[in-house]
């Protein structure tokens, strides 16, 4: 009888993330990458362990800011073979031009006076520190959760360079004109039971079609919001929706990266 293929080892789920961080053998660091207009951007990188050039991904974070679930997501990129970055981009923004760490209760709120035309400079910022790298490939994709979900969605928009965008659960753009702007091939990871969510599917697929742009959407059922992040939720479907949207978003980065 055939045997299954393994799952590859999916991230922790929040409330595992410090355990799983402590545990890693790769090497993680923090690094300031340089703002155009001064100032810098705390950064968690972590390096594979690979005998070649690697691709790069850029992870961007929740609504909660850059958490310890956030640099874990990142390190488990890392052990697929990508150099992973996960930029802080409430940077300066906080008490004593502090980032997340220094908001507190202010995470949501200052989050969300980020303008898209903000966030994509700063990942721009990001992508140039990248892809000086000696270890990168020269290949860069951008992974998004919730908030930073709908942040690929405009990364994509804003950089035509992008090489892969992958969304999980975020919203997409609501002006239509936007996705003729798109280079990249997204891939949208789903819960079914995300109504917010998904009612922007429908524009989203419909206009990538007719631009002539590759969008794949995948709902899992029973899967709700967050579903990587809770893995332990929804009677098991969020875990089940989890083994599956990770081996899709690795598959499009393997493609795409590498």
């Amino acid at each position: 009888m055939p045997v299954a293929p393994a799952v590859p080892s999916l991230p922790p789920d929040a409330e595992h993330a410090g355990e799983a961080l402590a545990r890693s053998p790769r090497h993680g660091e923090w690094v300031d990458v340089p703002l155009p207009e001064g100032g810098k951007l705390v950064t968690w990188v972590v390096y594979p362990e690979v005998p070649s050039k690697a691709g790069v991904v850029i992870v961007i974070h929740e609504i909660f800011g850059l958490t310890d679930w956030v640099r874990a997501v990142t390190d488990s990129l890392a052990a697929q073979g990508f150099i992973a970055l996960a930029p802080d981009l409430l940077s300066g923004m906080g008490p004593g031009g502090g980032g997340t760490a220094s908001l507190g209760e202010n995470v949501g709120p200052t989050i969300r006076t980020l303008t898209p035309a903000t966030v994509a400079a700063r990942l721009d910022a990001v992508r140039a520190y990248a892809l000086a790298l000696p270890a990168a490939s020269g290949k860069l994709g951008a992974v998004g959760f919730c908030w930073g979900g709908s942040a690929v969605w405009n990364y994509a928009v804003a950089q035509p360079k992008l090489d892969a965008g992958v969304v999980f659960y975020g919203t997409s753009p609501a002006d239509v004109s936007a996705y003729a702007r798109i280079g990249a091939p997204v891939l949208g990871l789903y819960g079914s039971d995300d109504a917010r969510v998904n009612a922007t599917i429908p524009a989203a697929e419909a206009e990538m079609k007719k631009a002539g742009k590759r969008y794949t959407p995948r709902l899992f059922q029973g899967a709700g919001h967050g579903f990587l992040r809770q893995q332990s939720g929804r009677d098991g479907a969020n875990r089940k929706a989890s083994e599956q949207a990770w081996p899709a978003m690795l598959e499009l980065f393997q493609q795409r990266l590498k």
